[in-house]
């Protein structure tokens, strides 16, 4: 999905300001679906305003600049569901930790413990977050997304703790500074 489509997504469940889609896009989840940087969002933002998809208010605020409150017009609307009926492009996952893995064999016993135990905690992190957000679905859809990621985070926990010191002993660099 790109970043036009998830903020009509976003837009669905209510209005919302620029800064307040940037932190859902951070905070709530929707980073699993497409890498948005806080510059990328605005643009998206205009061009879906100046495509009609979008409306924008203006909301006075005390002592700070006015603040923009984007609403999904019923031609947005229509956009987003057309953008569901299409089929779905095929899942990618992109991870340079993998890729990282492919050429252990090259890499000294010391970076490779530490990347695969940094990487434990990263997901422990995404998945800490995951748990805690799970209380907060509003929808089903909503629940059964969150339940995916948790998933995909436990097994992935699992598979890297289960396989951390079997892969380290069986990596040469790393089997040749063990012994």
């Amino acid at each position: 999905m790109d970043v036009r489509t998830i903020c009509l997504g976003i837009l669905t469940r209510g209005d919302a300001t620029g800064y307040e889609i940037k932190n859902l896009f951070e905070d709530d989840g929707y980073q699993h679906f497409v890498e948005a940087s806080f510059g990328s969002i605005y643009p998206a933002l205009n061009r879906l305003t100046e495509d009609g998809l979008v409306s924008v208010r203006e909301e006075a605020q005390e002592k700070r600049p006015d603040r923009k409150v984007y609403s999904i017009t019923r031609a947005g609307r229509t956009a987003f569901l057309a953008s569901l009926l299409k089929p779905l492009p095929e899942d990618r996952h992109r991870s340079p930790f993998v890729f990282a893995m492919l050429f252990a064999d090259l890499l000294p016993p010391e970076r490779l413990i530490a990347m695969i135990d940094g990487y434990i905690v990263q997901a422990e992190a995404k998945l800490a977050q995951l748990n805690a957000s799970h209380a907060k679905a509003k929808t089903p859809g909503e629940a059964f997304a969150n339940g995916f990621g948790r998933t995909i985070y436990e097994a992935m926990l699992e598979y890297l703790r289960s396989q951390r010191g079997n892969f380290i002993r069986q990596t040469p660099s790393a089997a040749v500074a063990a012994e």
